[in-house]
């Protein structure tokens, strides 16, 4: 069945690049998607899939019931665009000026609806039940897929699996690892509170400026001097708002910056010790503060068995394909709720061409993704599926 399938998919590829390329013209952004979600369960529903519409608020679950009994695998694409003014020049660019796909999901979504066609060909074959996610708002959390979560989409699933157009990784690169893959995104934001006045008389103020960039130097030290070194973490400054004119000395100024971790216990270290140093600094020059920490997607941790069967059938499933482990990137995902309700897998498709000029990283306004990656990260969800399925039959 599994080479039939393949084959199938090779077949259909022309039909998956004009649906990406429809979706790619039109974006729409995290929690505001209307004709995306519509037209997805348009097309689940002319091919026969059972469809429910509107789970979590926005999302979208087709059903495809096997012609066996047999366990129950979820596959995952989310379709939400960013809030960027498109620069490629593609001749298929965003017909909606400031958003863009400039993260790939118009080719994960493209990719899952062809999985669905070609599977419910098959379907009579197939042991078990393959549920299709068609996730919204991944882009901005609380994202969507706790909503969905919450609102069923994982009741009766035995595993999941799910990838991610990667083109900072070579056409035919297939990343894989079997713990944690993806950090944990968090957010904060510190202002700084100290007393203006003249810029010709400092010793009558508490300067803003002068606390506030105390302050982005000290947060520095804590993965440097505070965090194990055979860990991870990060914390960086994105943002830094201040005054308004040449002589006067600012009373207050606002940091806005990320937080990356895979280890919980280092995430509620870099807690701690970011307060601890903000309030030090801040009484110390006579400021006062606020900080509001909001902790966002937690790492995506992939499990060992389903990671590890999913990297030994991928060695074959694409000709020219490397599989190999990568190591985590510190960018983050809401895959990682699905992966704390059920066993799975969170995986790379390597979309990069440096021949054809795909470079850029995601979220950049010149962003692009190599199309015949969507074909690799197909036959891989396919497989991964039926593998799964097919060595659990009850």
């Amino acid at each position: 069945m599994i080479a039939t399938v393949y084959k199938r998919l090779e077949e259909c590829f022309s039909e998956m690049v004009d649906l990406r390329r429809y979706l790619h013209q039109e974006p729409e952004l995290s929690f505001l998607e209307e004709k995306t979600p519509a037209m997805i369960a348009d097309y689940l529903e002319k091919l026969g899939v059972e469809v429910k519409r509107g789970v979590g608020g926005r999302g979208v679950v087709g059903y495809i019931k096997g012609g066996k009994p047999g366990k129950t695998v979820a596959l995952r694409a989310d379709f939400d665009a960013l809030p960027i003014q498109e620069e490629t020049g593609l001749p298929f660019s965003s017909n909606v000026p400031g958003v863009m796909h400039a993260c790939g999901h118009d080719g994960h979504t493209a990719s899952l609806l062809v999985v669905a066609k070609v599977l419910m060909e098959h379907r009579e074959e197939l042991s078990g039940t393959i549920v299709l996610i068609h996730q919204f708002a991944e882009e901005l959390a609380p994202g969507g897929a706790i909503e969905m979560i919450n609102d069923g989409c994982l009741d009766g699933v035995d595993a999941i699996f799910g990838t991610h157009l990667w083109s900072m990784l070579p056409l035919g690169d297939i990343g894989y690892n079997p713990g944690p893959i993806m950090a944990a995104a968090d957010r904060f934001e510190i202002k700084v509170i100290g007393r203006g006045g003249h810029g010709a008389s400092p010793h009558e103020t508490v300067d803003a400026i002068a606390v506030a960039s105390s302050l982005v130097q000290s947060l520095q030290q804590i993965v440097s001097r505070q965090v194990n070194p055979l860990k991870s973490a990060v914390v960086s400054v994105g943002s830094f708002h201040a005054g308004g004119a040449f002589n006067v000395i600012a009373d207050t100024a606002t940091l806005i910056g990320t937080v990356r971790s895979f280890d919980p216990e280092i995430q509620d270290l870099v807690i701690k010790k970011m307060e601890q140093i903000t309030k030090g600094i801040c009484d110390a020059m006579g400021a006062s503060f606020t900080l509001n920490y909001e902790k966002g997607y937690p790492a995506v941790v992939n499990h060992p068995l389903e990671t590890g069967e999913f990297a030994s059938f991928a060695q074959g499933v694409h000709p020219g394909t490397r599989v190999y482990e990568m190591e985590p990137i510190m960018g983050g995902e809401d895959f990682a709720y699905y992966l704390e309700r059920v066993p799975g897998t969170f995986f790379f498709t390597g979309a990069g061409n440096i021949d054809a000029g795909i470079v850029y990283p995601h979220h950049h306004p010149k962003f692009n993704f190599d199309e015949r990656a969507m074909l690799i990260s197909a036959k891989l969800l396919v497989g991964v599926a039926v593998q799964y399925l097919s060595q659990r039959e009850q």
